[in-house]
């Protein structure tokens, strides 16, 4: 029963192509046409217990809102204490499970991810987020898959690390408690991996936790429960409810044992909890552990040097994956005049190939936005440049008849502080101001003073001094910086995500630090020969 454990090293997932002819591109085309003969009937999840409430919230693909795929049961306040009730319930046995036995339920869970839900898991990411097949390879099976391996192997190498040194009959060593009472995870609809990696890491080091995913991702939420609890997760360890905000906020943040927040979410929805939390602050037994990840206004910054292959191809890519509808997508460029028509050639001459339609044809390039609230948000943008009378190269146009569709939109900023280079759209839009080329040094100012987030950047350029510049410039403006690529695309274990000022707290997902914020540590020194005179020598006379 005793021994250090070593957990299996981490490596990435493979991503699959799904390209023609392939096993799994067939595969996937199957899961995803027996999903759509079914209409899901999806409970909370409290405890033992699925929980209906018959207060039902119908579910539809973003992409083709007249087919109805589920409805999920709307819960209220007394179901968050409820959840909250379970979780507490759950923690001792939880806390006293020793920590390998914990890494091999979410291993478990990898293996069952990687394997038997693989095409399950990317279905129900496709149907209900409007996700292409390769960005939900990337999201909901490989990225959280990753999470959960990596996640492990962070965890025990956290337990690993003890005191270096240890004095003459003294041992020191250092103890990794979970968190004094419970987490809340509240999970945003765009990342199946994000919405499952806020509460089981937290879980992962030993916390009970109660999560609220958006509705607009519930549909893929349940699937990540039940697989959880198949893998072994005993419950009341995580509880699954679907209250509305301000219901679920009355009671997490108004309870004595509330002992942290995992978020992902809007700027202002963070600053409004974190306000919350400090004007509650003396009512909790502890300082509650705040961690989140917020928006983000990214950029793209070119040079004269730059490769304008490169460029063209990190501006689609990192502005219209997933319509737009990450906080790292690309939303503002900035390029100098003097390659600017060869730019604006070629650019313009790649968006021409781009198809938009449902996910469910794979040879769609941008789906739908995720509901009818974003849909009239983004096409607000694209009607105020037009009144404006703003250039727009591309696009410009949009229609929800069928879906929430948008075509990939591009504007052209009349200046460097147009209100679509400074505030945070998320959608398929993409604004290029374009500079004189004696002015690169001072771009470094505008591209960090346009914005109030600081999440994602890329600099494209050959020149090395140029590109060195610009990466100790740009330094607190992003916490992911890519060199010649798009600001997209973090992969867990090899760069850790998260952005500081209005862009979140920066414990990047995807890295140790991370799960030591839902820790906290007690030294324990043991003396084995210990003193029993209370003098010191320095008393003596002689």
């Amino acid at each position: 029963m005793n021994g250090f454990f070593q957990v299996p090293k981490a490596i990435n997932e493979p991503v699959y192509e799904y390209a023609p002819g392939s096993i799994e591109r067939k595969k996937l085309k199957e899961a995803l046409a027996e999903a759509r003969t079914k209409v899901l009937d999806i409970p909370m999840f409290i405890g033992a217990d699925e929980v209906r409430t018959g207060n039902l919230i119908d579910i539809f693909p973003p992409h083709d809102i007249h087919h109805k795929i589920g409805a999920f049961h709307r819960g209220n306040a007394t179901h968050v204490q409820q959840a909250i009730d379970a979780a507490l319930a759950a923690k001792p046995m939880w806390e006293l499970m020793p920590w390998e036995q914990r890494a091999a339920i979410f291993l478990k869970a990898a293996e069952l991810f990687a394997t038997t839900y693989r095409y399950e898991v990317n279905t129900v990411t496709m149907l209900a987020q409007s996700k292409s097949c390769y960005q939900a390879e990337i999201d909901a099976a490989c990225e959280w898959i990753d999470f959960l391996r990596f996640n492990v192997q962070y965890m025990s190498e956290i337990y690993a690390e003890q005191p270096s040194a240890n004095a003459k009959g003294i041992w020191n060593r250092l103890e990794y408690r979970p968190l004094e009472g419970f987490v809340f995870a509240l999970t945003p609809f765009n990342f199946t991996a994000i919405s499952g990696n806020l509460p089981t890491a937290p879980a992962m080091m030993g916390n009970v936790v109660v999560w609220k995913p958006a509705d607009t991702q519930v549909y893929s939420a349940q699937l990540l429960m039940r697989v959880l609890k198949e893998a072994g997760l005993p419950d009341g360890v995580i509880n699954l409810v679907y209250a509305p905000g301000p219901e679920i906020g009355e009671v997490i943040f108004n309870h004595a044992d509330f002992a942290g927040i995992h978020f992902t979410g809007s700027t202002s929805v963070f600053r409004h909890i974190w306000n919350t939390i400090g004007a509650n602050i003396a009512k909790y037994k502890s300082y509650p552990r705040i961690v989140g990840e917020t928006g983000g206004k990214d950029f793209i910054l070119a040079h004269q040097s730059a490769d304008e292959d490169v460029l063209v191809a990190a501006m689609i890519r990192g502005a219209f994956e997933f319509q737009g509808q990450k906080c790292s997508a690309a939303s503002r460029v900035y390029i100098p005049q003097s390659i600017w028509p060869s730019v604006k050639s070629k650019l313009l001459k790649e968006m021409a190939t781009i198809k938009v339609g449902p996910t469910e044809d794979f040879s769609n390039f941008v789906n739908a936005v995720i509901d009818k609230k974003a849909f009239d948000k983004i096409a607000g943008y694209i009607e105020s440049a037009k009144k404006d009378g703003v250039e727009i190269i591309a696009g410009g146009t949009y229609s929800d008849e069928k879906g929430y569709f948008i075509d990939p939109t591009i504007i052209m900023a009349p200046t460097a502080k147009y209100k679509t280079m400074c505030e945070e759209i998320f959608g398929p839009v993409l604004t290029i101001f374009v500079y004189e080329d004696k002015e690169w040094s001072n771009m470094f100012n505008i591209v960090d003073t346009t914005s109030e987030y600081a999440l994602t950047g890329a600099v494209i350029a050959q020149d090395r001094n140029t590109i060195t510049e610009a990466t100790w410039a740009l330094r607190n403006s992003a916490g992911n910086f890519y060199i010649n690529d798009k600001p997209t695309g973090a992969v867990v274990g090899q760069q850790p995500f998260g952005g500081g000022r209005g862009s979140g707290t920066n414990d990047k997902a995807g890295a140790k630090v991370n799960l030591l914020r839902w820790v906290s540590q007690r030294t324990i020194k043991e003396t084995f020969t210990p003193v029993k005179d209370y003098r010191y020598s320095f008393l003596n006379e002689a």
